[in-house]
């Protein structure tokens, strides 16, 4: 295989990637258009096609690529491996070393008493000491005019790790340390966010008062981050007495227990003597996304399956005790003493809404309805997350935006998720969703995460 200095300058290759997936090959003045699904997809078909012209060509080719990550010359084989262009980022890293500043003599001034110097102020303000590829030839030594202090055995230090993605990881997995990009330093906060745990379980309601407002999809989805994430104990409920769909939208398991099995068993649960395996005779567990399903009886009528106020205590009772995270898929009645009860326990809101203009005023008209309730209910109201699903795959991107920014006056926050064919029927897989798709989840829990 050739090495880094024997690729050839000819054909020019240029590549232009734009963050939705679309951009254009050049080689040698020939130029052919992208159309993939992300960034990352369309840098496999950059890397496929330029391959294929270098095989062609029996030599390696050099390739100055644009995206949303900057600016990269690397080297693509025919093989399809990719190589950094040394040289490049050598004079990269030289033209953009400034020339020393002049020095000007000064008068001398009168010496000042000396500081105490802090030893966590660097800490404090997020500066950690990294070898990044960028940084090499930086002068890293103390300072002659401050005294050095020893640092202390215990003091602890967050050293972000090197790029994984984009043609920064590229860089990086052979051998260039690069900084991650903002992107994906975002992914990796909201990531954070998702994976703690907090003291004592935590109970969030996914609601609206219009049916096909996306209430099921964001309580499946949003468990499966969490539980993806953040690992087991993550629960969802199916708090519906009129056709409530979760168990059909979810994966089911060797039974078919509901709610409705499971309350007679309420006090032997809550028992000391129960333990927690006991529970999936009455619960679905979603193999891939980690989390467990309480069903409705959607086939049942209301007056078949009827649940009081008192039996959501004890359900919820027994949610909590063997699980860290509940979320719970609820009804269309806010008048319901069942519904009402979910918000009694509730820790955290989530307006689930499409597009649509009858189910974002549906969703803001109960957040107004719970301002009025009680102190805790408008608190909850005040702090609510809102998930603006694009349903509609004909919604414009201003669609979007004007339901989430009509939504940020009155709840704390309002975050987007594209069109994915993968939520409109059968069962809800976070894996079966478009990258872009998935990070827009990701950062729909970050946001719930926040209000926890």
């Amino acid at each position: 295989m050739s090495t880094t200095t024997e690729a050839a300058t000819w054909p020019h290759v240029e590549v232009t990637l734009n963050p939705d997936g679309t951009g254009e090959v050049s080689i040698g003045g020939s130029v052919q258009k992208l159309a993939a699904a992300g960034v990352d997809q369309a840098r496999e078909q950059v890397v496929a096609l330029i391959a294929q012209r270098a095989a062609q060509l029996g030599r390696p080719l050099r390739t100055l690529s644009r995206d949303p990550d900057g600016e990269w010359s690397i080297i693509i084989h025919a093989d399809g491996n990719v190589t950094p262009d040394e040289g490049f980022e050598l004079r990269r890293r030289v033209n953009a070393t400034p020339p020393p500043p002049r020095t000007v003599p000064q008068p001398a001034a009168p010496p000042l008493p000396p500081a105490t110097p802090d030893p966590h102020a660097q800490e404090r303000a997020g500066v950690v000491d990294q070898p990044w590829a960028e940084d090499v030839g930086a002068d890293s030594g103390p300072s002659p005019s401050r005294p050095e202090l020893r640092r202390s055995f215990l003091t602890e230090e967050h050293t972000e790790e090197p790029a994984a993605r984009g043609w920064r990881g590229t860089l990086t997995r052979a051998g260039i340390r690069m900084r991650p990009s903002a992107d994906e330093l975002a992914e990796r906060r909201a990531a954070a966010a998702v994976s703690q745990h907090w003291p004592g379980p935590r109970t969030i309601a996914v609601v609206n008062s219009k049916g096909g407002a996306g209430k099921t999809p964001s309580t499946a989805l949003l468990a499966a981050v969490f539980a993806r994430y953040g690992g087991a104990g993550v629960l969802t409920w199916d708090n519906n007495q009129t056709r409530g769909t979760l168990g059909w939208r979810t994966e089911q398991g060797p039974h078919e227990s509901t709610l409705l099995e499971l309350l007679p068993q309420i006090d032997r649960l809550l028992s000391t003597a129960a333990q927690s395996a006991d529970l999936a005779r009455y619960v679905h567990h979603q193999t891939r996304d980690r989390f467990d399903v309480l069903r409705s009886k959607p086939t049942a009528l209301a007056h078949e399956q009827r649940v009081e106020p008192e039996d959501v205590d004890a359900i919820h009772a027994v949610a909590s005790k063997y699980y860290r995270l509940v979320f719970i898929d609820s009804g269309n009645d806010e008048s319901d003493p069942m519904w009402l009860r979910m918000i009694d326990h509730t820790d955290q809101l989530v307006v689930a809404t499409t597009t649509r203009d009858d189910h974002a005023e549906a969703g803001a008209l109960l957040l107004e309805a719970l301002v009025e309730r009680d102190e805790r209910s408008a608190r909850l109201a005040q702090q609510a997350v809102v998930v603006v699903t694009q349903a509609d795959p004909k919604a414009t991107a201003a669609d979007v935006a004007r339901v989430a920014d009509g939504y940020r006056a009155i709840a704390a926050e309002a975050v987007t998720i594209p069109f994915d064919p993968a939520m409109v029927d059968g069962l809800l897989r976070y894996g079966s969703l478009r990258p872009s798709t998935q990070r827009a989840w990701l950062e729909a829990a970050a946001a719930v995460a926040r209000g926890l």
